[in-house]
């Protein structure tokens, strides 16, 4: 008995560990549990990982994976994996999932170039739900999509993303970045935004860019602006670590301008053209602009005078390159002609005022901090309104070579044996091409843009350029929010050209297809008309070349464009969407039958925008062409829209009303400042200079970039389109 009692307390001790070692032996069969998920987190994995927590997951936190496979396949660069699962998602998302949506959706427009669909994403979303990780990933997408055109609230974007940054190295690169973005804003824009009264550190990057401006001719000035404003500004994130571009700027090593060789076709059918660059290359560097620019002229320029009846004036030194002179001669100073004002009836233009950049307050802003426009202040001045000129240099010797006499490589040694040390030329396309196959230690500023473009150390790039104003065109246009623009251009090469190069910058802005429609020579608008047929707002779809493949038949000399022959346009076929917006590239005449045959069709009450290049801007439009054009939009280099009133009567009598030939003098103004910034341009990525074709930027390969100033026809008059906040 005592043997079996004391069994049965063993077997009774023996049950609980073996009830608890079966217990412990089926939790380890058991899956771990799956780790949680953090919508709003940092990014921790790869796309395959969170697909396969996706797959695994038969509850509310499968949505949750979802979202983090899309987020990294987008940063892997696989947006149309992105886009297929962007679409399988459900509708009942949580609060926060709604939020991650939205800022995934503007994060996947960025990533396919679609930067138009990215801004309305990210303003559906309350920034102060959002997680420290997700305000990152908001200004950085922010920044993306708006760093074609950076806006005021681009550079709040950087200002707030600066403290989320975790190391001093990303820190750095934030203030460069912001740097540039500055400086890629039109000064006129920048003079007149309107900031919150508590926006000190964005005010204090205002004023670093208005002492850049008063002081970018003289690094001394700079150097003790930058010094004082650093002192004025101690918690700026720039004051501690100034900005890479900045700082090269006040370190710059300025090109010698002491020798400059020209190099221009001054023989041969071209030769007019380069006399009018000469012209304004020599007048800049003789101080002549600065008479014109005086308060004094410009209060003269106001009254009225005879028309301009002489013909260009040259310089004091013979031409150059012809049978009794040699391959090269040394201009001396020419003495200050005063301005001499022109008709108002003869030139019209919006020279009897300045032109302000008007910019409506921001009244969106991706920082928290400033919702409001309340204790609102306008941002300290940047620049005065008046085009910026290299300073006079009377001392400087302009050695001018003729390239039609002597191949450019020759011309080239010949220049530095004379002492050059920087080259302004030559201006034919093919001369270009020479030169930039041509071994030289000069430093050069052609006045063309080759095909098949090559970066050189010693070379910079200028020309007045279809391509250059129909890429400013796309700009302007994209920025007034038009979504489906028609391009109106004449039936040749050129007209091709322009097609191109409108249709690469509005794809690279984000922009869907552009559509183009041709038209002939003058008799077959005439006839058009008198058919009564009008212009339909349908065309083809415009091809994109390959950038630099644009030959053709047509022969351009710094945007003076010889046409070829015109043939009657072909049929369009309908276009793909709604045409919001026209872009009409024709001259003067062609524009006056143009215009009427598009309200033939659409009516007078349209909402259709047009737009034309500066091929219609020309002396000799009365008032009933400019009530014709009433509403239309058009492009023009600074100098023929009012930003100096005496300087360009004084342009436009030397060539008596010519306002191409006009156009090249201002083009030979600009290249005298461009020769005395060589160094910066060339090591300054987004240089820029507010000058008399443009405001002007240093783009890659120091390719001088313009934009162009916009006018308007109103009730007869011509008046400025407003800087547009976008």
């Amino acid at each position: 008995m005592l043997l079996s009692k004391v069994n049965r307390r063993k077997a009774g001790r023996f049950v609980p560990v073996v009830l608890a070692g079966l217990i412990l032996a089926a939790c380890t069969t058991q899956q771990p549990p799956a780790p949680a998920v953090d919508v709003q987190g940092a990014e921790t994995g790869t796309s395959a990982y969170y697909l396969q927590q996706m797959q695994q997951s038969r509850d509310d936190s499968k949505t949750g994976w979802q979202l983090l496979a899309i987020r990294a396949l987008i940063n892997e660069g696989k947006a149309p994996d992105a886009a297929k699962l962007l679409q399988t998602l459900p509708d009942n998302l949580t609060a926060v999932q709604k939020q991650e949506l939205s800022l995934l959706k503007a994060q996947y427009a960025v990533s396919v170039h679609n930067a138009a669909d990215a801004v309305p994403s990210l303003k559906a979303i309350d920034l102060s739900s959002l997680s420290s990780d997700q305000k990152g990933r908001y200004y950085r997408t922010y920044i993306a999509a708006t760093a074609a055109q950076p806006t005021l609230d681009t550079l709040r974007a950087f200002i707030a993303l600066q403290p989320l940054l975790p190391s001093a190295d990303e820190q750095q690169k934030n203030i460069n970045a912001t740097w540039q973005a500055l400086r890629a804003i039109p000064q006129p824009q920048a003079n007149n935004f309107v900031i919150n009264a508590n926006e000190n550190i964005l005010q204090g990057w205002l004023d670093l860019l208005g002492v850049y401006y008063r002081s970018n001719n003289n690094q001394d000035a700079l150097k003790a602006g930058v010094k004082d404003w650093q002192i004025r500004y101690p918690d700026n994130p720039a004051s501690k670590r100034l900005p890479a571009g900045l700082l090269q700027s006040m370190n710059m090593t300025a090109a010698s301008t002491n020798t400059i060789a020209l190099l221009l076709p001054l023989s041969g059918p071209a030769a007019i053209f380069s006399q009018a660059i000469e012209q304004g290359f020599e007048d800049a560097r003789n101080g002549v602009l600065a008479q014109a620019s005086s308060p004094q002229t410009s209060a003269a320029s106001a009254g009225q005078a005879s028309p301009a009846t002489a013909a260009p004036s040259g310089t004091s030194a013979p031409v150059v390159g012809s049978a009794d002179m040699p391959i090269s001669a040394t201009r001396p100073a020419a003495a200050a002609a005063p301005a001499a004002p022109v008709s108002q009836n003869a030139v019209v233009s919006p020279s009897a005022a300045s032109v302000t950049s008007l910019t409506d307050p921001a009244t969106g802003n991706p920082s928290a901090a400033s919702a409001g426009q309340v204790n609102a202040t306008p941002a300290t001045p940047a620049t005065p309104a008046l085009p910026a000129t290299a300073p006079a240099n009377s001392e400087a010797q302009i050695r001018v070579y003729d390239t039609n006499t002597r191949p450019v490589d020759q011309l080239l040694q010949q220049a530095q044996s004379d002492g050059a040390t920087l080259v302004v030329g030559p201006l034919l396309k093919e001369n270009v091409q020479q030169v930039a196959n041509t071994s030289t230690p000069l430093n050069i500023l052609a006045l063309n843009e080759p095909d098949g473009l090559q970066n050189h150390a010693n070379m910079c790039y200028f020309a007045l350029s279809p391509e250059d104003e129909a890429r400013d065109a796309a700009r302007h246009i994209r920025a007034q929010n038009k979504q489906m623009p028609l391009l109106l251009i004449p039936a040749n090469s050129y007209g091709q050209r322009v097609a191109n190069a409108f249709a690469q910058e509005w794809q690279k802005l984000g922009g869907s297809q552009v559509e183009e429609q041709t038209f002939g020579s003058i008799a077959d608008l005439k006839a058009r008309i008198n058919s009564n047929s009008g212009i339909a707002m349908t065309g083809t779809p415009v091809t994109v070349q390959p950038a630099n493949n644009t030959a053709g038949s047509a022969v351009s000399v710094a945007g003076m464009t010889f046409n070829a022959p015109q043939t009657a346009p072909e049929a369009p076929a309908a276009a793909s969407g709604n045409i919001d917006s026209v872009y009409i590239v024709a001259s003067q005449g062609e524009l006056a039958l143009i215009k009427p045959m598009i309200t033939m069709r659409t009516g007078s009450r349209s909402n259709i925008a047009l737009y034309a290049s500066s091929r219609s801007s020309q002396s000799g439009a009365g008032p009933d062409f400019r009530l014709e054009m009433d509403g239309l939009q058009f492009s023009d280099i600074p100098l023929l829209s009012g930003a100096n009133p005496a300087l360009m009567q004084q342009a436009v009598k030397k060539f008596n009303n010519d306002y191409s030939l006009a156009r090249l003098y201002a083009m030979g103004v600009d290249a005298w400042t461009l020769a005395n910034h060589f160094s910066q341009l060339r090591n300054s990525t987004g240089y820029q200079i507010d000058g008399n074709t443009g405001i002007l930027s240093a783009g890659s390969n120091c390719v001088i970039d313009r934009t162009l100033s916009w006018n308007q026809y109103s009730q007869g008059e011509i008046v400025p389109v407003p800087q547009t906040a976008h």
